[in-house]
């Protein structure tokens, strides 16, 4: 290898030349290793990955760009909220699009009125996106839009048509399944669910998953309870429920709904875990530090961006190829003291009206 003293002093960032003097290869062996191309030995590859490295030489991507004809961007819409689940993935959503090399230009939508969406989606698609990301919880309809680049739905199905759709879950029926499966097999009769929002997408996959985990077993299905994500409408719940002594159990859609629930409880003198077991969901780690620490499940927010943009990039480079098969995410049950076995008294074994 070429000593690093060659490097051109009169230049302070390094170029592709500066990489082949160092690596002591051809400049189109350069350019191939960074671009990921054919043809080129393992040892050259090493060679050039270690200059690159030793230099801290960062590929152009405007000129890959030009070269290319794309712009080596992606777009994203996403509902405009802070709230712990949106904006988590969207903070995984840029993470694994830095990491692919892409650039990432965001645009909010207040409600996911199909009106907002289009508009949002015609910006992107006129600042030359190479393809969008669909983070949006909530479409009111179908969009009335066709998009000529690939788009990548995360969590939801799509709502309008595009060149090349991919279509990425966050698990969130497994997550239910497995919240309700935790309260069934301590010994709870049945679960009831506070819901989230009847137009998310989420509440409904998340109801699915707590139909199936109690059909599996042959359990009563309780009415269900809604609420807006937020503590308040957990708080509200947990009243309406705390005058029911046949309650035991309480699979929440969101943790800060599951918050809540546990102070409404505890102020009508039902003790949790002894008394009602609550089971959480999203994985938001404040949870763990509240009185009792929140059982819940945890969203695999950093595990569907990465899967969800792979493939997307994949479809966007390689438009012939044949989509490599997504992976199934994981599903984390995170146990702590909000959940313990059902109460042993014979009024508390059976749902009221049953």
């Amino acid at each position: 290898m070429a000593s690093g003293a060659d490097r051109d002093v009169a230049s302070p960032v390094p170029r592709s030349a500066d990489v082949a003097r160092l690596a002591g290869v051809s400049r189109k062996t350069v350019s191939r290793v960074l671009n990921d191309e054919p043809y080129v030995s393992e040892e050259a590859r090493r060679r050039v990955l270690a200059a690159a490295e030793e230099l801290g030489y960062r590929l152009n991507h405007a000129a890959r760009a030009l070269a290319s004809g794309r712009t080596r961007s992606l777009g994203v819409v996403a509902l405009g909220t802070a709230g712990y689940g949106t904006a988590s993935l969207l903070v995984h959503i840029e993470q694994a699009v830095r990491d692919a090399g892409y650039a990432l230009r965001v645009i909010n939508t207040p409600d996911g009125d199909p009106e907002g969406i289009a508009g949002a989606l015609g910006s992107l698609l006129e600042q030359g996106v190479d393809g969008v990301i669909v983070s949006e919880p909530v479409v009111k309809g179908d969009v009335p839009l066709r998009v000529d680049v690939p788009v990548l739905f995360l969590g939801a199905p799509p709502s309008f048509t595009a060149t090349r759709t991919v279509t990425v879950s966050v698990g969130a029926r497994q997550l239910a399944r497995a919240a309700t499966e935790h309260l069934l097999d301590l010994g709870h009769q049945t679960v009831h669910h506070l819901a989230g929002p009847r137009q998310w997408y989420a509440t409904r996959d998340r109801i699915e998953g707590w139909r199936a985990a109690l059909a599996a077993r042959g359990a009563y299905e309780p009415p269900l309870l809604n609420g807006d994500w937020s503590a308040a409408s957990g708080y509200a719940a947990g009243h309406a429920l705390a005058s029911d002594t046949s309650v035991t159990a309480v699979f929440a859609g969101g943790d800060e709904m599951a918050i809540g629930l546990i102070h409404a409880l505890r102020e009508a003198g039902r003790r949790v875990p002894r008394d009602i077991s609550v089971v959480g969901f999203d994985g938001n780690p404040v949870f763990a530090y509240v009185s009792p620490p929140l059982t819940t499940v945890r969203q695999p927010f950093a595990a569907a961006a990465r899967e969800g943009v792979r493939l997307l990039v994949h479809t966007i480079e390689e438009p012939d190829a044949e989509l490599p098969p997504a992976s199934e995410p994981p599903v984390e049950l995170v146990v702590r003291a909000s959940t313990a076995p059902p109460p042993t008294h014979p009024s508390l074994l059976a749902p009221r009206g049953t």
